[in-house]
């Protein structure tokens, strides 16, 4: 009897854009629900003693103190407040910074006659930045709601601007309704910025480190391990590319507002990114850009590595699933 020829597997047809922002907003989504209580607490660390040279009324005496305030005062809302807008702006933004990171990646080094799977430092970390402005200009508005949410205490003694907001829906139908088009586009200049800077490192670092775990045979493709590693570094790598950019950004988008003669409505305490950390730098020091520094960490960790683990678990678990079915309809 004849032996049958054993017929090669076909290769993984590659994700298409769209497939890449869903699995990529999946992934977030996953991770935000459990980073967004240090996000609640980074905020309102941010707005602390905000332009006051003496420090101010001082609320929270660190991190761990505004966990245990939130709890006791607003209970579990308190601790996962503005979750709403941020599943929806997790899946804007990082639904693009995963989705487009490949395909703007590809193109570039197709512009200066590279490989599409060279990974050259210049066009993954432009690609990066690149996909990432993208998600800052969707994602704008949900992260205004979500910062103005999450500043919202429960407390006789509050932090910054207070918005009193039902739900993500009311900020809003509440900002377009007072404010127009415009109201909702206020801080998108410093989102990208901060956006930018950290989705310039994300990626390009997270596969950097995985490439050189693999080739150095320190670590397996596959392995959990892997994932983790290479997202812890690149973690880090975000937080000192993005602090002071972050707390601008929490401060552009939590400052009151009024209206001037011409209808037009102007932020009471800063003209633009620029203004405010040379306005924070001036009052309270430049240290000050680094408020909620130990909070950014504890969201932007875990934040980091359960979106770019689950991002790679999804992919390859989507992968298979598709993969088999293309099989199965090919026999």
């Amino acid at each position: 009897m004849a032996s049958q020829s054993s017929t090669p597997p076909k290769p993984s047809r590659p994700l298409s854009t769209t497939e890449g922002f869903i699995l990529g907003g999946i992934a977030a989504c996953v991770a935000v629900t459990i980073s967004n209580p240090a996000e609640v607490a980074k905020t309102r660390l941010q707005l602390q003693g905000e332009l006051a040279k003496d420090g101010g009324v001082k609320v929270y005496n660190n991190v761990f103190d505004v966990f245990k305030k939130t709890w006791h005062n607003e209970g579990i809302r308190g601790i996962q407040r503005g979750l709403g807008p941020a599943y929806t702006y997790q899946i804007l933004l990082n639904g693009s910074r995963l989705g487009f990171y490949e395909p703007f990646r590809q193109t570039l080094n197709g512009f200066v006659g590279l490989s599409p799977t060279d990974q050259m430092p210049a066009t993954s970390i432009a690609a990066g930045a690149a996909s990432g402005a993208v998600g800052a200009i969707l994602g704008n508005p949900l992260f205004m709601v979500k910062a103005r949410m999450q500043a919202r205490i429960c407390l006789s003694l509050p932090v910054g601007a207070q918005h009193n907001y039902r739900s993500g829906f009311h900020a809003l139908s509440s900002i377009f309704k007072q404010q127009g088009f415009k109201g909702l586009v206020r801080g998108v200049d410093a989102a990208v910025l901060r956006t930018s800077m950290g989705s310039s490192v994300q990626l390009p670092t997270y596969n950097w480190t995985k490439n050189q775990l693999i080739s150095n045979g320190i670590s397996r493709p596959d392995s959990v391990w892997t994932y983790l590693a290479s997202s812890s570094v690149s973690g880090i790598c975000v937080l000192l590319m993005m602090q002071p950019a972050d707390t601008t950004l929490t401060r552009m988008y939590n400052q009151p507002t009024k209206q001037l003669p011409n209808g037009r409505h102007v932020g009471t305490l800063y003209k633009g990114p620029i203004d405010c950390l040379w306005k924070t730098a001036k009052t309270e020091g430049i240290m000050a850009w680094y408020k909620g520094s130990t909070a950014h960490f504890l969201r932007i960790a875990p934040h980091t590595i359960v979106t770019l683990t689950a991002n790679d678990l999804i992919i390859n678990l989507y992968k298979s699933i598709r993969d088999k079915k293309r099989g199965d309809d090919d026999s």
